[in-house]
């Protein structure tokens, strides 16, 4: 098995702002792995929580340095890699581009997209969720007319949590509400910006407007403690996404939250994704699948499995001007993939 490593960079058309910082791109990285005339295909794609940031740098390192580990080795020694994985130190975005790859080349294999390998059913997906970073009302407004004339737009995420205060979210919600479609539905993610006092007032007077549920209220590192207050107190759905990077993150969440967000470049890549999907399940929480600055590539890896979860948030690389892959394609709001076998992702045509 041969291993490959590049780099690409993406723009945003949009810059995106959370309570954490605004996004303007990302450089990312295209892995292929290559056995017996076959290539499947990766992405890892940076990003930063808490003290845990991978950066491209980190990544590609640690991927070039974890490479000499696969010798002698095939995609299809799932178990052994697997098992090599759990011993080493590999951040969960390059696991992530290894699972994908794995996937891909095995879907070629076999000659099935992942989703028909997996016996899954496209009539279960949801409709996904286009997000509208944090802004000034006017910006807000604006951002909105801009999804709605590039996409059949029913579900918009907002992004909240503003260093400005709740006032100014309240403000900026407002603006996002009086644009959309009267029949979208609009959910609130405060990137964990919120004090838990300021929580509780959220989720109260988002309540009366109609917003379905609130994601990450509170900071990762003080959601353990605090969460169960809120859980008690909120009449909303609370969901977590900074605070739940695996399998392992779920069980001590299940009594203060509602629902988990799996990222593929948090999990480490299908295969955790699918745990995770498994254990939040068995405890009674609900499922989305979201993304960071992901290309075509990820997001469409994570379509394949999207028709198990109960919200979407995949809607990174319609914001690219550049993205250099083509595969899942959104059709009636929904990220559908397609037939081709593995991930379904080709190479645009320059």
């Amino acid at each position: 098995m041969q291993v490959q490593v590049e780099t690409f960079t993406v723009h945003k058309r949009f810059p995106l702002r959370i309570s954490r910082g605004t996004t303007t791109g990302s450089t990312n990285i295209w892995l292929k792995v290559q056995q017996d005339g076959i290539e499947g295909w990766g992405e890892a794609s940076p990003f930063s929580v808490g003290d845990r940031p991978q950066t491209t740098e980190t990544l590609v390192a640690a991927l070039n340095s974890f490479i000499p580990e696969l010798e002698g080795l095939s995609p299809l020694d799932r178990q052994q890699i697997e098992a090599i994985l759990q011993d080493s130190q590999l951040p969960s975005a390059a696991r992530a581009a290894l699972d994908l790859a794995f996937h891909d080349w095995l879907g070629k294999k076999v000659g099935l997209p992942l989703w028909r390998l997996w016996g899954l059913d496209h009539r279960r997906m949801v409709p996904i969720s286009v997000t509208i970073g944090i802004n000034t009302p006017e910006g807000a407004k604006a951002r909105v007319e801009d999804w709605l004339n590039y996409l059949d737009v029913r579900v918009l995420k907002v992004k909240l949590g503003s260093p400005e205060g709740i006032e100014a979210d309240r403000e900026m919600f407002k603006a996002v509400q009086s644009t959309a479609p009267p029949d979208a539905v609009l959910y609130v993610d405060a990137n964990g910006g919120w004090s838990l006092s300021d929580a509780v007032k959220m989720c109260d007077w988002l309540a009366t407007l109609g917003v379905k549920y609130v994601e990450q209220p509170l900071a990762a590192e003080i959601a353990l403690q605090q969460l169960p207050q809120l859980y008690d107190r909120s009449p909303l759905p609370i969901f977590v996404d900074e605070s739940c990077f695996n399998s392992g993150d779920i069980p001590v969440l299940a009594g203060c939250v509602h629902g988990i967000n799996i990222k593929l470049m948090k999990s480490g890549g299908l295969t955790e994704a699918w745990r995770m999907v498994h254990t939040a399940k068995a405890l009674g929480l609900k499922v989305m699948f979201g993304c960071y600055s992901d290309s075509c590539l990820a997001n469409s890896a994570a379509s394949h499995l999207a028709s198990v979860a109960d919200y979407l948030d995949l809607d990174s690389h319609l914001n690219l001007i550049d993205d250099p892959f083509v595969g899942s394609t959104v059709k009636q709001g929904c990220l559908i993939p397609n037939d081709l076998p593995g991930l379904g992702v080709q190479k645009k045509s320059s």
